[in-house]
């Protein structure tokens, strides 16, 4: 067991971090006051560079790498902050993976090479007004019309929606009752009958879009569907993946917080020395790194055994376990982060309040923190607990 980065992984890692320290921080800044995306520019940056590839096949223009090194560049970006790290989420981790592990081979050449060059973007459509943790519930509804489905519907907290190009659309595809009905398709925003309800204004995520998707008689080609009916089961395996990229999202929050209190407490000085010197402030920085190295290594081992299991994906133990110990401790870290820095903590300019606000998303996002904790408690037992009885 060698905890140790190879030396590719390292330059991997030097090279998303320069880049992001380089070339995002002011970006972050204004997308955090004026709530815009990725701009395209700078999407096709990301591309040029290979962040938007890392461990997608090199036959669509990937990298061709593994999971751990797509986590450890989400990481470099996230600590600059979520929404310009989310193109590579969706890319790395994201609605993209579950393309490229079930589609067909015509649409994958087709829209993997937009999304490694940062050309396009595909988001994940789940949830729905009365369909959220209960997604068996979905009432989205995709009619077998021949060569095409017609799908009519309405989602809700589609993170992307409107920005993005691409939607993996959980929907019924059949009458089977709960999860045996539902399958995948891919719809493309410029489909006719696809419309975005306004901006959702929330706590956070300024930069990243959120918004309604309604489907009204939608023709989706027969060759976009990516899980038929039945496949429910598939879909949520690949989110094992999913989880271990909403924990990176959160650690990099909370790796930022701790390197930018770290430098504030040493800096700052109260009663004439700095406040790194007494020792409440010591041990609330101690308690800090823990969280995040221990954060920082559950993600690590998902990410590392997955290419151990039979499907090449992080466990639901291991990945729900990281995303609920991510997801916990970066409340806990931003927040010892806003108190150490005091007034200059809870102040926008200096970015830490934002990271607070931000952090709070990510244990909702993805399946809840009670959700992963089901899951665990799942796996140790053996068993999966019918919540509807």
């Amino acid at each position: 067991m060698d905890f140790r980065l190879t030396e590719e992984q390292r330059e991997l890692q030097d090279a998303a971090r320069t880049f992001a320290r380089r070339e995002l921080p002011d970006l972050a800044r204004e997308m955090e006051e004026k709530d815009f995306s990725v701009p395209a520019d700078m999407m096709r940056r990301y591309g040029e560079m290979g962040f938007l590839g890392v461990n997608l096949p090199e036959e669509y223009g990937g990298l061709g790498l593994g999971h751990l090194e797509a986590l450890l560049v989400l990481e470099q970006f996230a600590m600059i902050s979520n929404a310009v790290a989310f193109p590579v989420f969706e890319a790395l981790v994201g609605p993209v993976r579950t393309l490229e592990r079930f589609g067909a081979d015509a649409i994958k050449a087709k829209v993997i090479p937009q999304v490694v060059s940062g050309e396009a973007t595909v988001a994940v459509s789940m949830s729905e007004p009365d369909a959220g943790t209960a997604l068996t519930d979905l009432s989205t509804r995709a009619r077998d019309a021949g060569d095409h489905y017609i799908l009519d519907g309405n989602k809700r907290w589609t993170s992307g929606a409107g920005h993005a190009r691409y939607y993996v659309v959980y929907t019924r595809l059949s009458d089977a009752p709960g999860a045996k009905g539902i399958g995948a398709l891919l719809v493309d925003k410029e489909m006719d009958g696809v419309s975005f309800g306004k901006r959702e204004q929330l706590m956070g995520f300024r930069g990243i879009e959120t918004r309604d998707i309604t489907f009204d008689r939608v023709k989706v080609p027969k060759e976009n569907e990516i899980v038929p009916a039945g496949g429910f089961g598939k879909l949520m395996s690949a989110f094992g993946l999913e989880r271990c990229g909403n924990a990176t999202q959160s650690l990099g929050l909370a790796a930022a917080a701790l390197e930018q209190a770290t430098e504030y407490v040493q800096e700052r000085e109260a009663f004439g020395k700095p406040i790194v010197d007494f020792q409440a402030v010591q041990m609330r920085l101690a308690e800090m790194a823990m969280q995040v190295e221990a954060s920082r290594l559950l993600i690590y081992r998902a990410a590392a055994n997955a290419e151990h299991n039979a499907d090449g994906l992080p466990s639901v133990y291991e990945s729900s376990t990281a995303k609920c110990f991510a997801n916990d401790i970066v409340r806990s870290v931003t927040a010892n982060g806003m108190q150490v820095m005091g007034g200059y903590g809870y102040h926008k300019e200096y970015g830490m309040e934002q990271r607070v606000r931000d952090g709070f998303a990510w244990g909702i996002a993805g399946g809840t923190t009670d959700v992963q904790k089901t899951n665990i408690a799942a796996a140790i037992v053996g068993r999966r607990f019918d919540q509807r009885r």
